[in-house]
């Protein structure tokens, strides 16, 4: 972390008196946050700031640099403000996972093109978490916590793990109102590790359920026509379904049993020296993924 940055983190963590409301406004981890400040501190010779079981409040040291530090970082901005308008163009690599990227992303990217006619777009769909190092991705659209806390995050919605069905196989072979009863009933599959352990909240909290089906499927839209087609009980993302919900074609099921909401967040490599077309893509996407339905309450 260079150190202009780590000035940037303590004047936040000063102003918000706390290292977790720092970390969410900085968009990073509260670790990182907590290693920056100790790195500071350490190269200082001083504590920066007293830690009480309520709030951060800076040291005699640390209010006098964060007077200081303000200025530099206030004034940093200001000279680069003009890099950041610099014309956004070149090639842009975005990755999401299958799905939500057809359904999502790709008619956000081709409204980014028309607004940018200097901009090209590799948009890659994959379900597996590409490396964006690795890869030379510059911004991947990610469900679900991350491991990686030297990412940068931009939130722009949730989602929720559902189990839903068609009318046609309930009134087959009646509705399940506990994960118990499931044993009773057929299941539609996934392949990748976990889609065969159910997992439930609720009264059942942290219990989960291996589930056997006679169909175990690879792809999520095949998946999600066999639960339309009456061929059993699925579990699936609230924005795959939503649709079918709409439209009477599925049925959710075991509401008291859902997980909390999964995280859905615009991921880059970093916030120092981001181009132009990453920062304008970000921006664009941001504001039109916050608008979607399927991102939203329930």
């Amino acid at each position: 972390m260079d150190r202009l940055d780590e000035l940037g983190i303590f004047v936040r963590i000063v102003e918000e008196g706390s290292l977790v409301r720092a970390a969410s406004r900085l968009r990073r981890s509260p670790p990182a946050v907590t290693r920056a400040l100790a790195a500071l501190e350490d190269r200082i010779g001083v504590r920066l700031v007293d830690r009480t079981t309520r709030r951060l409040a800076p040291t005699e040291a640390g209010r006098a640099l964060y007077d200081k530090a303000r200025s530099v970082v206030a004034d940093y901005e200001a000279a680069t403000s003009g890099a950041r308008d610099a014309p956004v163009r070149g090639l842009l690599r975005i990755t999401a996972p299958v799905q939500f990227g057809r359904r999502h992303i790709a008619p956000v990217v081709s409204k980014f093109l028309d607004a940018h006619d200097g901009v090209e777009v590799e948009l890659l769909l994959n379900d597996r978490n590409i490396d964006l190092i690795d890869e030379g991705i510059d911004v991947a659209l990610r469900i679900g916590m991350l491991a990686d806390s030297t990412l940068t995050v931009r939130p722009v919605g949730h989602v929720r793990r559902l189990w839903v069905a068609s009318p046609a196989y309930l009134k087959r072979r009646g509705t399940p109102r506990a994960p118990d009863e499931l044993t009773q009933h057929e299941a539609v599959l996934g392949t990748s590790r976990g889609t065969t352990d159910w997992v439930f909240a609720g009264a059942r909290r942290g219990a989960a359920m291996h589930m056997t089906g006679r169909l175990r499927v690879d792809d999520v839209e095949t998946r999600l026509r066999a639960a339309r087609d009456g061929r059993g009980i699925a579990q699936l993302l609230s924005y795959q379904v939503a649709d079918d919900l709409a439209a009477g074609k599925l049925v959710r099921l075991l509401q008291d049993w859902e997980l909390p909401p999964l995280p859905v967040q615009l991921v880059t490599k970093g916030r120092a020296h981001r181009a132009p077309k990453i920062e304008a893509f970000l921006q664009f996407a941001a504001k039109r993924l916050l608008a979607l339905p399927v991102l939203g309450p329930d």
